[in-house]
């Protein structure tokens, strides 16, 4: 594989600080990480070089919070309500789930997010019913080439000292490389305070990040929620609120001032009926916010469709609350507001020189695309899947020309659909 590549003449859009065209330039990535962007550069000796004339280059998608190993169980759900999902998935369908199920959906999911320009993904893995379990996850995340946060939601028993033992040992074998990880934690909302003062604890300890569904369980349980946390001092601990809709702005604004993220599912949110997404609300009280599939059991898994729904549910807002929402907003929150959320914003999201050279073109010459006036504006508004044509992660090409490189995607759909086919028959 070339350590040097250089992608040439492409229309190039940055996201930080805030989504910008700059233009017709070239992008220059050496040893993975993106070395320079401007006009006119010139290749290496031996540069693999990448013509994306009349085409989109911008840094990859970033999905804040996803289920991936749901791939299986896709729109298994429509038109159905968060009591009716959890009671479908995780209480009858989840326990079904053999190491290989996971391995296949998470395969799958990870690959749909490269193939729609999704670069990085926090995968909520709350299929953690074994080590074997874990074992077929990581190594589905790994084998996709994904960049990705595993959060790890331990699923065992109420034992405690297992849980720690158990996500220590996840965290010690597991977490290198392009696989870092998270402990996603159940929380006061669902598990009770004591299992949540254990997993921030843990977390601590073990030097994680915390993800956790808080704040999507109606207004007294996400107020609840959030004194227990400010009450045993553990606010200040890195945490990504999912789903925090029932928040007041001023717990918001707590949240921003501790340090935490948001991540919004805005399609499930609605479709689900959890309730209005947070995201402009969020964003104001200044915490940064990233958008999420969350679930492919009930909504579509491609960034597109999220922007949109973030988009358009926000501009919505009951006397016009949303209307200062924009397409740059949309934009942002779907890469370098994402990486933040991710705790990779060092890392991803953006085309600062030094970062990883997670990258993504669009094609242009598509009739939802083509002749757009404004390219932050065709991306939010106009393009779909079909527009993914070149996808990189870390300077390694996983995407080209339409087309996934070294993966067996037939024999994967195979897997998947005899998966889907056992997990679903009564």
């Amino acid at each position: 594989m070339a350590t040097t590549l250089l992608l040439t003449n492409g229309l190039v859009i940055d996201t930080a600080p805030e989504p910008a065209v700059l233009g017709n330039a070239d992008v220059l990535v050496e040893d993975g990480r993106i070395a320079a962007v401007g006009p006119g550069l010139a290749a290496p000796a031996g540069a693999d070089v990448i013509d994306v004339t009349g085409r989109i280059v911008m840094p990859g998608f970033v999905d804040t919070h996803r289920h991936t190993w749901q791939a299986g169980i896709r729109a298994i759900l429509p038109d159905t309500d968060l009591p009716a999902y959890l009671q479908r998935v995780l209480g009858e369908l989840a326990p079904r789930y053999r190491p290989e199920d996971v391995y296949a959906g998470t395969l799958a999911g990870a690959l749909e997010c490269l193939d729609s320009g999704i670069t990085t993904l926090v995968d909520w893995s709350h299929i953690q019913l074994s080590p074997g379990h874990t074992e077929a996850n990581v190594a589905a995340l790994r084998a996709s080439g994904i960049r990705a946060v595993f959060g790890y939601c331990y699923g065992g028993d109420g034992d405690l000292d297992a849980l720690a033992a158990e996500t220590a040992r996840v965290h010690r074998e597991y977490a290198d490389g392009t696989i870092t990880m998270a402990l996603a934690a159940l929380g006061p909302e669902i598990a009770g305070e004591e299992r949540a003062l254990a997993e921030w604890r843990l977390a601590r300890d073990l030097g994680l990040p915390v993800t956790a569904h808080m704040g999507g369980h109606g207004a007294e349980s996400a107020a609840r929620g959030l004194a227990f946390l400010g009450g045993n001092g553990l606010m200040d601990h890195p945490t990504t609120y999912v789903h925090a809709n029932f928040y007041t702005d001023e717990a918001l604004r707590r949240i921003a001032g501790s340090g935490g993220t948001v991540s919004v599912a805005p399609g499930v949110e609605a479709a689900l009926n959890i309730g209005a997404p947070p995201t402009g609300r969020a964003r104001a009280a200044g915490a940064p916010t990233g958008l999420g599939a969350d679930t492919v059991a009930s909504c579509p898994g491609d960034m597109f469709s999220m922007m949109r729904a973030a988009y358009f549910l926000e501009r919505g807002r009951p006397d016009a609350a949303g209307i200062g929402f924009t397409v740059a907003d949309a934009l942002r929150t779907a890469t370098i507001e994402g990486a933040e959320v991710a705790g990779l914003a060092d890392v991803t999201g953006s085309l600062a020189p030094g970062k990883q050279a997670d990258l993504l073109v669009l094609r242009t010459d598509t009739f939802g695309v083509a002749a757009a006036h404004d390219p932050v504006a065709a991306v939010v508004l106009s393009a779909d899947t079909r527009n993914v044509d070149t996808v990189l992660v870390g300077g390694r090409v996983v995407k080209r020309g339409g087309v996934l490189q070294d993966q067996d995607v037939p024999s994967l759909l195979t897997s998947l659909a005899d998966s889907a086919a056992r997990l679903a028959a009564a």
